[in-house]
C-alpha cells in the first residue's frame, strides 16, 4: 500500500507504483510504521512479547510513599547466603561478573578479579579485596524499593530482595555512589550501551516483587526502551521469599 501523500505527487501508473512499494520494503517502512529517532524521541513500533517495554505497561504508578522507618538492617544482614550455597551473596555475584577471579579458599571468598567493562561507565575496572573500586549495586534500591511497596512486606520478602541476583550487579564504586537511591527518574548510568539492560532490569525486579513506580519513574522508563523496543525482560533469580531462618530488624 502507498502512503496518500507520496501517492498524490506520483503518475498514477503501474510502474510508478511497483517502484516505490520496491523502495519502501528496502528501508523497511510501511505507511503504518515509524522508527525511533536519535535518541529515542520518536514512538517504536509496538513492544515485542516477552519484552521489558511491554511489561513496564502493567507497573502500577502511584505516588512515593515516606522513606521514614527505613534502614538497611530491615532488608536483613548484609549479603546474607539465602541460597544456601555456603557462599556470601557478595561474593556469589563478584564471582559471577568478575573475569580472572581469585578466591582465598578456592571457592567462596573472592581476592581479585577484573570487572572487563562496568556497566556504569564502560570502563575495565581492576577488583582487589580491600581496596576495591567495586561496589555491589541493588539495581532497584533497597530505599527506593522501601517507598514503593516494600515498608508493607514480611521480612523474609524484603532480606530476598536485598539478595536477588536479579537485582545485583558489580559496579564502579563512584558511579554507585553518585546513582545512591534513584530511579529511572533521576539516575540513568553515564554508559548509554547499557541504559537498556539497566532498565529492563528494573522492570523485571519491580515486576517480580509487586513494586510500583511514581508517574515520572514510568515515563522515564519508556523513554529508554521506546529506544530498544526488542530488549527482553530479564527473568530468574532467588525465591521471592527468604528461608525461614533468616530475619529481619
Amino acid at each position: 500500500m502507498i502512503p496518500t501523500a507520496l501517492r498524490a505527487r506520483l503518475p498514477l501508473t503501474a510502474a510508478a507504483a511497483t517502484a516505490l512499494a520496491a523502495v519502501l520494503t528496502l528501508t523497511g517502512c510501511t505507511p503504518d510504521q515509524t522508527r525511533p529517532g536519535r535518541g529515542g524521541d520518536t514512538t517504536a513500533g509496538p513492544a515485542a512479547r516477552g519484552s521489558a517495554l511491554q511489561a513496564v505497561a502493567a507497573l502500577d504508578v502511584k505516588g512515593r510513599a515516606p522513606r521514614a522507618g527505613y534502614a538497611r538492617a530491615r532488608f536483613g544482614s548484609a549479603w546474607a547466603d539465602t541460597d544456601g550455597n555456603g557462599c556470601g551473596t557478595r561474593d556469589d555475584i563478584l564471582r559471577r561478573d568478575l573475569r580472572g577471579v581469585a578466591f582465598r579458599d578456592g571457592r567462596c571468598v573472592v581476592l581479585s578479579g577484573t570487572l572487563a567493562k562496568d556497566p556504569y561507565t564502560g570502563e575495565a575496572i581492576r577488583y582487589t579485596r580491600g581496596r576495591s573500586r567495586v561496589d555491589i549495586d541493588h539495581v532497584v534500591a533497597l530505599s527506593d524499593a522501601w517507598q514503593k511497596g516494600a515498608a508493607r512486606w514480611p521480612a523474609r520478602k524484603r532480606i530476598a530482595l536485598a539478595n536477588d541476583p536479579l537485582n545485583l550487579i558489580a559496579v564502579d564504586a563512584s558511579a554507585n555512589r553518585r546513582k545512591s537511591d534513584g530511579d529511572a527518574a533521576t539516575w540513568l548510568p553515564a554508559y548509554r550501551p547499557y541504559r537498556c539492560t539497566y532498565v529492563a532490569h528494573q522492570v523485571a525486579v519491580k515486576r517480580k516483587y509487586g513494586l510500583w513506580v511514581t508517574r515520572a519513574e514510568k515515563a522515564a522508563m519508556v523513554r529508554v526502551l521506546d529506544s530498544c523496543p526488542q530488549e527482553r525482560l530479564p527473568g530468574g533469580g532467588n525465591p521471592t521469599e527468604a528461608p525461614a531462618r533468616f530475619h529481619a530488624n
